[in-house]
């Protein structure tokens, strides 16, 4: 079992309630990132693009948890973006393997994020993506694909590499759910696109908990997918959304074409879905606390 945990990205959704999680079952969490941190854990400084990194971050680090990379759906992109968001996580990857490859270090385990992106989207509903599927050909397909492959180079180094394709993440805190949340509450939430795209979701907690189940569980290696047992379409998820808010949705769908107007190519992120299957996660012995969206809402809406 891990006892010292050092997360890349952590000042993220994602890290930032993992390293909640991980201090209260005792372990000791440092935060690698591109600048010093105050706080109550140990921060150490990496240079991604320069390629350097603090030496002293490794010390007594058994496990690595690689959460950072540039927000995929923060800004427009445009080709700059583009590049910055691809190479955010293969330099970041890669400067983790020539680390750990040229350094003397106790690391025995990286869990690395990754996302469901790999599998393409506006996939007919009734196919059901495992981690066997076939890569899709789009941008964010060839994205993770890339950033996977860093990740793996990490393999040859004897060292236990887990990866978790993240799907989409509801939080009260970030990511896509309180802004559906704010235009719900202003009376014009609606449905995108057709509204029948299917979302795989996982609730915050669920998530880092399978982080948790990565570093605990030696067994675990390779892809493991990060959603609930039941992806949901978008006009579901939004008509969820409203009745745990009580508010009425009235707005009609948003046509695809305004938000590819609004936000160009980045559209494509919420007008296509896909149907990811939770199998292998669940096989290795993992259990959902919410596979209820409702219940999953509630619990962040109403409980915090």
């Amino acid at each position: 079992m891990a006892t010292s945990i050092l997360i890349t990205g952590a000042s993220g959704l994602v890290g930032s309630r993992l390293t909640e999680l991980l201090l209260q079952k005792g372990y000791g969490v440092a935060h690698l990132g591109r600048e010093k941190k105050s706080g109550n854990v140990p921060s150490f400084v990496w240079d991604v693009k320069k390629g350097t990194m603090d030496a002293k971050a490794l010390e007594g680090v058994d496990t690595i948890i690689h959460l950072a990379g540039a927000g995929v759906a923060d800004k427009r992109w445009t080709p700059e973006r583009k590049r910055e968001i691809l190479e955010s996580r293969t330099k970041s990857s890669d400067l983790l393997y020539q680390t750990l490859k040229n350094k003397k270090h106790s690391v025995k385990t990286v869990v690395s994020a990754s996302a469901i992106g790999i599998y393409g989207f506006g996939l007919d509903n009734t196919v059901v993506m495992t981690e066997d599927s076939k890569h899709g050909g789009d941008y964010l397909s060839n994205v993770v694909v890339e950033w996977e492959r860093e990740v793996d180079q990490i393999t040859s180094l004897g060292i236990r590499v887990a990866k978790i394709r993240i799907g989409i993440v509801l939080s009260e805190k970030g990511g896509a759910l309180p802004e559906m949340a704010r235009t719900i509450k202003l009376g014009i939430g609606s449905p995108l696109g057709t509204g029948t795209q299917l979302l795989s979701w996982i609730h915050l907690d669920d998530l880092c908990a399978i982080f948790i189940k990565a570093v605990e569980d030696g067994s675990m290696t390779g892809a493991y997918n990060a959603v609930t047992p039941h992806a949901i379409t978008n006009r579901e998820m939004t008509k969820a959304i409203a009745k745990v808010l009580h508010r009425p949705l009235w707005a009609p769908a948003v046509p695809g074409f305004v938000l590819k107007l609004v936000v160009g190519e980045m559209a494509a992120i919420v007008l296509n879905g896909s149907k990811v299957s939770s199998s292998k996660i669940e096989r290795a012995g993992f259990q959902f606390k919410f596979t209820d969206l409702e219940s999953a809402l509630r619990d962040l809406f109403e409980k915090r």
